[in-house]
């Protein structure tokens, strides 16, 4: 049973985030999803990023709704920005009987050669990812191919996922509601996060 590997700056987790889990949960090869906010993340440079206490607890609220999930905070425990790539050799590490995979959406995908130390990662563990909807589809083809023949073991969900922007969703948060999950927006709402 695989490990899911699930992180990301999460700012805020919005209904693409939400369908990924949902159909991570449905996996039989998956036993469990860990739910990792990244804290400096390493190619995002954000018009606003929210704290680190609202940013996981909105993760919290994300992963209540699914048994496998828990929240993962590794990449809190080290300073400096997050690479996938030294949090997986981390875990690897501290859990050597667990087989993890690493969860993204197809625009990882399509700029992971732009990932710190993407060739050694990319045969570490298998990835697990998702099509977007309205993505160029034949970009992505043809970096899973590129991908694969150097060596990374992909599995390709049917599920197609909502392409959405964390930015417009930051810049427009009042109207959100519909691109969030309510719990997620509620917490928004309550904290008063990404309002000015």
């Amino acid at each position: 049973m695989l490990t899911a590997i699930f992180g990301g700056t999460f700012n805020p987790p919005h209904i693409g985030h939400y369908e990924m889990l949902a159909a991570l949960q449905k996996r039989r090869d998956v036993g469990e999803i860990w739910l990792m906010p990244d804290r400096v993340p390493p190619h995002k440079v954000c018009d606003f990023l929210a704290s680190d206490r609202d940013r996981i607890a909105m993760c919290e609220r994300l992963a209540e709704d699914f048994s496998k999930v828990r929240l993962c905070l590794v990449e809190f425990e080290r300073e400096g920005k997050s690479y996938t790539f030294d949090t997986l050799s981390v875990l690897q590490k501290q859990y050597p009987n667990k087989s993890f995979a690493l969860v993204c959406g197809g625009d990882m995908l399509t700029s992971f050669d732009t990932w710190h130390r993407y060739r050694e990662l990319l045969t570490m563990a298998p990835f697990i990812i998702f099509r977007r909807i309205g993505e160029d589809k034949a970009l992505f083809d043809r970096k899973l191919a590129q991908f694969r023949k150097l060596g990374m073991r992909v599995t390709v969900p049917r599920s197609v996922i909502s392409a959405v922007s964390s930015t417009e969703i930051r810049r427009d948060i009042a109207n959100a509601g519909n691109l969030l999950p309510k719990k997620v927006y509620d917490y928004i709402m309550t904290e008063e996060i990404y309002r000015g």
